[in-house]
């Protein structure tokens, strides 16, 4: 079985004065947490957790929350939100999503599946002329799963691509720089993560309903889910809440590099908080926003043609116990100029979590994730 890898770059060493600067303390954490909806002592760890999370690696800043049995019933802020104007993270700071918003535009296009308006085995020019016809059909399906050999980033244009300021009009004119590439292998016989395959999905998207991406996006997703804080990253508009974007440069805390996501705003474009991610985590693991099958559907490893399977589904990274055994949970990380995050989810248990750092490449989301998930679940009282 072949392992879906989130590769990070952690830097050697940072200056105690950018950990004293970053680090957040329990009196210094910004909350709007229901009253009771933990017990102290989970409280207490989850602080202590996330806390020392921030020190350990020299984040900045981090927003978290945790939803269970369909209410967001948690959420904080740690650290600086602004380093240079010493401003606190509150639970509502607004951060890049980066690819965590795949699982967002995931949920959209099965929700058209359910309705009826797109089908994820046709090929993909039956709902838009935006992506030219390659040698081999290419499905939405194949988008979703990253089985359809369109490019990720790659080779001398990686940074100079995923740093890009060039703002695009749609998401069709966003697909210009890499449209007319060859494939790298016929679509469903391989695996290879690919951002640009997410933004040709947006064009299927827009197809299927009629409807431009951000408005389907919208009514897809953000209302259903009352994702009032999430919106399109753009650096133009001003925001309330938005956290600064920085990045680790040889153990040196440094603002971000700017970049404009137009570019990619299927594939993780979005501007969004950690209680709107939860909100929607919870909503999916619910059953509200597709069908407890169509969720299992997109829970379930994509298999290749030749009988391999890759551990990511539908818009969802599956989770493995020590065996290889999926465990039932799901994620999806996310990194880019300026932020990082994590999005946790677990059906069986009614649980969702996210936290969003303003850091980029942020290291052990997946491990952090996974430990506030077991505070909660072994001290949350009976509801």
């Amino acid at each position: 079985m072949r392992a879906y890898l989130s590769i990070v770059i952690v830097a050697g060493s940072v200056a105690l004065a950018t950990l004293q600067a970053c680090a957040a303390t329990v009196e210094g954490a910004s909350t709007t947490e229901p009253a009771s909806a933990l017990d102290p002592a989970a409280r207490s760890a989850l602080d202590e957790l996330l806390a020392s999370y921030l020190a350990r690696h020299g984040i900045p800043g981090l927003s978290a929350a945790i939803a269970l049995e369909g209410e967001v019933i948690w959420a904080r802020g740690f650290g600086l939100a602004d380093v240079e104007n010493d401003v606190a993270a509150r639970p509502d700071t607004a951060y890049r999503s980066a690819s965590i918003g795949k699982s967002i535009t995931a949920v959209a296009a099965l929700r058209l599946v359910e309705q009826h308006v797109l089908d994820l085995d046709r090929p993909i020019q039956e709902y838009t002329a935006a992506f030219p016809p390659k040698p081999w059909p290419i499905t939405a399906r194949q988008l979703l799963t990253h089985t359809s050999g369109i490019r990720h980033y790659g080779g001398a244009r990686d940074r100079e691509e995923q740093t890009s300021t060039v703002h695009y009009a749609s998401v069709a004119d966003a697909l210009a720089p890499f449209q007319d590439d060859p494939l790298l292998f016929e679509p469903g016989t391989d695996w290879s993560y690919s951002t640009y395959g997410y933004d040709v999905l947006g064009c299927v998207l827009e197809g299927a309903a009629g409807l431009e991406f951000m408005q389907l996006i919208r009514r897809e997703v953000f209302d259903p889910c009352g994702m009032a804080d999430s919106r399109a990253d753009d650096p133009a508009e001003i925001v309330p809440h938005r956290a600064a974007g920085y990045a680790l440069v040889d153990g040196q805390l440094r603002n971000a590099t700017h970049v404009d996501m137009s570019n990619r705003l299927p594939a993780g474009g979005y501007l969004t908080t950690a209680p709107d991610l939860a909100r929607f985590a919870a909503k999916f693991a619910e059953g509200e926003l597709v069908s407890a099958e169509t969720r299992a559907a997109m829970l379930t490893s994509v298999r290749l043609r030749n009988g391999d399977t890759v551990d990511y589904g539908l818009g969802w990274s599956i989770s493995e116990d020590e065996a290889g055994r999926p465990d039932g949970t799901a994620t999806h990380g996310g990194s880019s100029p300026g932020a990082s995050g994590i999005l946790y989810v677990d059906p069986r248990h009614r649980l969702a979590l996210a936290f969003l750092t303003n850091l980029e490449s942020a290291p052990e989301r997946g491990d952090t994730a996974r430990a506030m998930a077991r505070i909660v679940l072994e001290r949350a009282p009976p509801r």
